[in-house]
């Protein structure tokens, strides 16, 4: 694959991303400390003149935002050189979606506004959002025309979802025309159905249908473990581009492969023990700068396991990086370590992060009676920051 076959994606005239490549918002990750190490890796990699991609904040409730909860005014902070500065929304009521974007504009929160139709987790689904929700397709053309009206052309908004809740009930090709209709810059769609979770292997026929069906860009997610999966996926379903989730957990160094592949360059990152380390340790210093360093270190371990996955690492080192609290403590832990050791080549191309496979989809009673109704379902509108 050369550059020429996967262009830039241009959303407006600010907000492009170069290569078109798109981090998935994910929570509890996807924040300005992990956002800022993954634009560091893919800058490594950039051609003179590439801008680099889109890097998505974990989901924002909408209602906690117009609400300025105290959590979700943290969550949406971004580094003074996150350029551009993308937002992910959830939401379930047309008019508190619209007001969070309207208050986006109005107070310069964001360049970009991602919308969350994909979500497949319980909490998320039983009220009749995330992956749920286009299946009341009356809701969501709501929801989605609230936005981009709110939006006045002056941020691009987008929309992220599923094929469906299952089997027999998809829902992305009649919400890709709605979304489509609605003004949006382009729909992101996951190979996967809201009861397959994160478990089996993504179909991407869906994508290239989805590519044919419509006049916008289309982006592709699911399984994308390795940046030559990201140029097969363009390869084989036409899309514009790709978001990557998973597979960067860990391995923040993916976008630096990425940027080279869309480059036509075939470098790909195999880091020794010694440089993952290196990685490890600035990821929990972002960390502790952006919210204490007890904080920072504390939230740093659910990483550990998977930057060290396929390397020697013994248990006692791994239980007491597990139970660090300081960088100093973390300092000590890397100095214990073999170094010396390369990239363990059996992890490449595997799963990352969760794996749990098909499940019944929590869904509001009745909620698939009807696909026009417009009823935001009771208490459906979650209070908490997100993420």
């Amino acid at each position: 694959m050369t550059a020429l076959q996967a262009p830039q994606l241009r959303l407006s005239q600010n907000v492009i991303a170069d290569p078109p490549v798109v981090l998935a918002p994910m929570a509890g990750i996807t924040n300005t400390a992990f956002r800022r190490l993954c634009r560091e890796e893919m800058a490594t990699q950039l051609p003179d003149g590439a801008r680099g991609g889109l890097f998505v904040s974990e989901m924002i409730t909408t209602r906690a935002l117009v609400q300025r909860n105290a959590k979700t005014m943290r969550l949406i902070r971004f580094s003074d050189d996150e350029v551009p500065r993308s937002i992910q929304l959830y939401g379930v009521d047309p008019h508190v979606v619209g007001e969070a974007v309207r208050m986006i504009v109005a107070e310069d929160l964001a360049d970009h506004v991602d919308l969350n139709f994909g979500c497949p987790v319980p909490k998320v689904t039983r009220k009749g959002g995330g992956s749920a929700l286009p299946w009341r397709i009356g809701l969501f053309d709501d929801i989605v025309r609230a936005a981009v009206r709110n939006a006045a052309g002056v941020v691009p908004v987008t929309v992220k979802m599923r094929v469906g809740i299952d089997a027999e009930h998809h829902t992305f090709r009649e919400a890709g025309l709605r979304a489509q209709e609605a003004g949006v810059a382009h729909v992101a769609l996951h190979g996967r159905t809201a009861n397959q979770f994160y478990g089996g292997t993504a179909d991407w026929e869906p994508i290239a249908e989805l590519v044919d069906l419509l006049d916008i860009p289309v982006l592709g997610n699911g399984d994308i473990w390795e940046a030559d999966d990201a140029l097969r996926m363009v390869r084989e379903t036409g899309c514009a581009g790709v978001v990557v989730g998973r597979g960067c957990l860990g391995r923040p160094w993916l976008f630096a492969d990425l940027a080279a592949a869309f480059a036509g360059r075939p470098v790909r990152a195999r880091p020794s023990l010694a440089v993952v380390a290196r990685t490890m340790r600035r990821h929990a210093e972002l960390l502790s700068a952006w919210e204490g360093e007890r904080w920072g270190v504390t939230d740093f371990r659910k990483h550990i396991a998977w930057y060290l996955k396929g390397f020697s690492v013994g248990s006692e080192v791994r239980a007491a990086m597990a139970n660090a609290s300081s960088l100093a403590e973390l300092d000590d832990l890397f100095a214990r370590l073999d170094v010396e050791q390369p990239f363990p080549e059996a992890v490449l191309g595997q799963p990352r992060g969760r794996t749990s496979g098909a499940r019944d989809v929590s869904l509001p009673a009745g909620w698939l009676e009807s696909r026009e109704s417009r009823a935001v379902p009771e208490g459906a509108e979650l209070a908490d920051g997100g993420g």
